[in-house]
């Protein structure tokens, strides 16, 4: 078996090669994503590192653009009529899957049906469907029983789940079995005979891609350009191995370097990409003791401290974070600050402990799931550690590589059958821009994501909100919202953070947003 270790030797020798590879490895991408890739279907997980996978595998109807609005991708473009209620788009000619076969129209509604089955916007988008169909081959019509302007946002959003569009075959695959045969129709294929899990993941350029004409590309919108012809993600979990291996030319793009060796790493271009930053979740399984009440949820809010958590994960840079952070990305138009005081008053662990045992808590125990390969969110897990055990939780904290927390976090089983209390992650502020798109502020039990909140209030709101006639309404709302959601406690914000990302000088035309790889070069 090929060990990390000896990878990453392998790598090094590779830079020794004779100068006549120059010219095919300036064509050659190494990056270092976030964390490995255990989980491939962009559907069955919200995990970044898979949506930023199917981003390359995978092309969406609608991309979103720099002003974060839906744009057409697949699309040619669109009609309206009957008052909003009828939609018709007409994909581009010459889509073609990497298997060679054409991309139809009825690919796209199979792909539809099932990302709705698993994404909240796509729950909304289907509940306001009456039929959507394929009338022919580069037809997609969507009859509506009410107007849904939030449409090509709904397909076209980046944040997790995309709506990849893949062959009808395996779009009719059950949403919640994954799909492990990657066939899209993106600018890049994914090698599966090179794929060596815990080391490498390998894509190449798609020759017969056809990028859409005209505009720029921005964020997941516009022309899908790939100038490299081949891309290897090249997992390295030790951070000082990263470091080293960027410092030395071995790598080309780091996509998350921890701000304490960002210092270290020289003449490398570093620059934060996404202005919405990451917002940090601490989410509760809600199927289970304790935190099945919401009262003993509500202890938490006493002594939860986001400025300890964003230090945690930025240091001492008080520009690459913002506190106090509520249930909407800060900075974008439904930001609030109704409620924010619960978040920003004394922290008081006595009190947390006296209305702990108030609130019935019978010891049971509290299984924090950390990952020990992903530096933020190990960050995050151990502040969440030290923070349970200080308010007089039970706390088990498991240590795990991200990938399995990804998979054990979709478990219900109980805890003494391997079931989960606790973990930590991020969304991206987009993800948190407002109600419709917001995964972790769904009330609806077990169809709502890991977690399984249960809320009637959360859900009228938000209904609410999708219905309001204007800006001035749903900002109202948003903020009945957040003090709600702090009654409920769907899980703890902990606060905004700016990631950076860094590359080599001679890598051009990296894109703002999340990490994608058409419209790089490498020189």
């Amino acid at each position: 078996m090929l060990t990390r270790r000896s990878f990453v030797a392998l790598s090094g020798a590779a830079l020794a090669a004779p100068a006549l590879a120059q010219g095919t490895a300036s064509r050659v991408l190494k990056f270092i994503p976030q964390a490995d890739l255990t989980v491939l279907d962009p559907i069955w997980t919200t995990a970044y590192v898979t949506r930023n996978h199917g981003l390359a595998v995978f092309d969406t109807l609608y991309g979103t653009d720099a002003s974060y609005a839906a744009q057409p991708q697949m699309v040619a473009g669109h009609v309206v009529e009957d008052d909003g209620k009828l939609w018709r788009m007409t994909l581009r000619p010459g889509l073609t899957f990497h298997d060679g076969t054409p991309v139809l129209a009825r690919d796209c509604v199979a792909s539809i049906n099932r990302w709705a089955k698993r994404d909240p916007m796509g729950q909304t988008l289907m509940a306001y469907t009456d039929e959507l169909s394929a009338p022919d081959d580069r037809t997609i019509q969507f009859r509506l029983k009410k107007p849904f302007p939030l449409l090509p946002d709904a397909l076209g959003k980046v944040g997790s789940p995309i709506c990849a569009i893949m062959p009808e075959r395996l779009a009719k695959t059950d949403a919640f079995t994954q799909v492990t045969e990657m066939v899209g129709s993106g600018p890049f294929r994914f090698k599966a005979d090179e794929r060596m899990v815990g080391a490498r993941v390998v894509y190449e350029r798609f020759d017969k891609y056809v990028p859409r004409e005209g505009g720029e590309p921005q964020w997941t919108s516009g022309p899908k350009r790939a100038f490299l012809d081949r891309v290897e993600w090249h997992v390295i979990p030790d951070q000082a191995t990263a470091a080293s291996a960027m410092q030395t030319g071995e790598m080309d793009w780091w996509e998350q370097p921890p701000s304490d060796l960002v210092p270290t790493l020289g003449s490398l271009k570093t620059s934060i990409k996404d202005p919405t930053g990451l917002i940090g979740c601490l989410r509760m399984n809600q199927l289970l003791p304790p935190f099945d009440n919401p009262a003993i949820r509500q202890v938490l809010l006493k002594v939860v401290d986001q400025t300890d958590f964003m230090q945690a994960v930025t240091g001492d840079d008080p520009k690459l974070r913002h506190v106090p952070a509520g249930f909407f990305c800060p900075g974008l138009p439904m930001a609030s600050e109704a409620g924010l005081d619960v978040l920003t008053s004394k922290r008081d662990f006595d009190a947390a402990k006296k209305a702990l045992t108030a609130a019935g808590y019978k010891g049971e125990k509290v299984v924090l799931m950390g990952a020990s390969d992903f530096p933020s969110l190990k960050a995050l897990s151990d502040v969440a550690a030290d923070m349970l055990t200080r308010a007089g939780f039970n706390v088990d904290y498991q240590v795990m590589d991200w990938g399995s927390v990804v998979q054990r976090r979709a478990k219900r089983d109980p805890i003494a059958q391997g079931g989960w209390s606790i973990f930590c992650t991020f969304w991206a502020g987009l993800d948190q821009a407002n109600p419709a798109v917001s995964a972790f502020l769904r009330g609806t039990g077990t169809s709502a994501p890991v977690g399984w909140p249960t809320s009637e209030k959360l859900e009228t709101l938000r209904q609410e909100w999708l219905d309001a006639p204007d800006t001035a309404a749903r900002k109202t709302l948003a903020d009945a919202l957040q003090k709600q959601a702090f009654a409920d406690v769907p899980y703890l914000p902990l606060g905004q953070y700016f990631n950076q990302t860094s590359y080599k000088p001679s890598v051009t035309g990296v894109l703002d947003g999340v990490p994608v790889f058409w419209n790089v070069r490498k020189g």
